[in-house]
């Protein structure tokens, strides 16, 4: 390793730290002052909201590193400009492949620590955290069991979805059980189908039973179409259902094939697989875009005006990504193509910013 190389390493690595250490702090202390009241309401221990801040660390490290990787590239190749440091360089014949080679490593070093942090780290640490939340903090009345199964405890009620598709805020396979005070059946439905409008679940191919009081028997009822209050809303199952942060990538391709092989619509996850494979790529993208944007001349006098540059890209990218990726979900767009279509036209974007300073 040449001197130049541990030198742009070293100056970016330094920067690097302390701008992921600046956003995970100021991140952490808004969130723990956003939530602190919840936790004090539910008279739950003050420790507990220090361990579920302490469990989403990861998570925040995997949204935030990109943003630090450019951030980092933008201003150690910024103050290098604004020194003359970069002239310099040029006129001993150093070329602009020799500077970027090291950036590129450390773009891919990055891409795969993201990699490995998304897969291993945060599906560990995601699952306690929620755990906190929604079972300490919200004392939620669902427990998910198995794999999709959601059974939904209410007011002398007991209900079970056998898979939810937030996407199309859509319950398959939903069984609704009404009970009375000493906890004899009332009343059980049964549906193929329950989608959310106008504040009910509108249920399709019901079957109903209602307990008849005087003999103890039970009516049977067939309904093609049903209109119900039932004790949850799509919000609360999308807090249930298996989120893909929570599962690597094996467990996350395990759980499409057995979700597809029951009849159940998984391009949702199938999406998401893609992205596990695509969104650490960014870090690769955002090294291109912030030495391009960094080493222009007519930005040496203004690294602010560079990092807003910086900013606006990834804005951008973060607008057209998330924008394939819902027509991803709609099935406007196949996932692979939704996924990696964002990143092909930052890349070329990246690219031509380097080729322009030659």
């Amino acid at each position: 390793m040449t001197i130049l190389t541990r030198y742009i390493c070293s100056e970016i690595g330094k920067i690097f730290v302390i701008i992921l250490a600046v956003v995970i702090g100021i991140y952490v202390v808004v969130d723990f002052f956003e939530k602190i009241d919840d936790f004090i309401e539910k008279s739950v221990p003050i420790y507990k909201a220090f361990v579920f801040l302490l469990f989403k660390i990861p998570f925040i490290v995997a949204q935030i590193l990109p943003v630090c990787v450019l951030l980092s590239v933008l201003i150690a190749f910024g103050l290098m400009n604004k020194n003359n440091e970069i002239i310099a360089l040029k006129s001993s014949g150093v070329g602009l492949a020799t500077l970027f080679k090291p950036v590129l490593v450390l773009g891919f070093v990055a891409s795969i620590a993201l990699f490995f942090l998304s897969e291993v780290i945060v599906p560990i640490a995601m699952g306690p955290a929620n755990d906190i939340w929604y079972r300490d903090v919200r004392n939620e009345r669902a427990v998910l069991s198995e794999e999709k199964n959601i059974w939904i405890k209410g007011h002398r009620s007991i209900s079970h979805i056998q898979y939810y598709d937030a996407v199309r805020k859509t319950a398959f396979h939903v069984t609704f059980n009404r009970f009375d005070a000493q906890f004899r059946l009332l009343q059980r439905i049964d549906a193929a189908k329950g989608v959310f409008v106008n504040g009910r679940w509108s249920l399709t191919d019901v079957i109903e039973q209602q307990l008849d009081r005087t003999d103890g028997s039970s009516d049977v009822t067939f309904h093609g179409r049903m209109a119900l209050a039932l004790d949850f809303t799509p919000d609360d199952l999308q807090r249930l259902v298996k989120k893909s942060e929570e599962m690597n990538y094996a467990e996350l391709r395990r759980y499409i094939q057995k979700v597809e092989s029951e009849g159940y619509d998984a391009t949702h996850y199938r999406v998401d697989l893609q992205a596990k494979i695509a969104f650490p790529f960014i870090c690769v993208i955002m090294t291109l875009v912030g030495t391009g944007i960094a080493l222009r001349a007519n930005l040496r006098e203004g690294l602010p005006v560079a990092i807003a540059y910086g900013l606006g890209v990834t804005f951008l990218y973060w607008i057209f990504y998330s924008f394939c990726v819902s027509l991803g979900y709609g099935e406007m767009m196949p996932p692979w193509t939704a996924v990696w279509t964002a990143n092909l036209v930052f890349t070329c974007f990246g690219a031509y910013l380097l080729l322009s300073l030659e």
